[in-house]
């Protein structure tokens, strides 16, 4: 497997990690945690691998995203 094919396949497995995990932890849908994430300034971030923030774990990431997007979750 080449390195691009491996860090898409991380990216995939963080994502829907952030994803599952705020739907356990703010009590809402899959689609709704979908909505919000893709929706996010933190997904760019990801998306674009800015400031190696696509290294940290699912739920430190799931944490930012609860505490610096607040407005995303209403």
């Amino acid at each position: 497997m080449d390195g691009n094919k491996l860090e898409s396949v991380y990216k995939e497995n963080l994502e829907e990690g952030i994803m599952l995990y705020l739907t356990e932890t703010e009590d809402i849908s899959y689609e709704e945690s979908m909505e919000i994430y893709y929706g996010s300034k933190l997904a760019e971030k990801i998306q674009e691998r800015r400031e190696g923030i696509q290294y940290l774990d699912y739920k430190v990431l799931a944490d930012i995203l609860k505490e610096t997007e607040q407005e995303l979750f209403r």
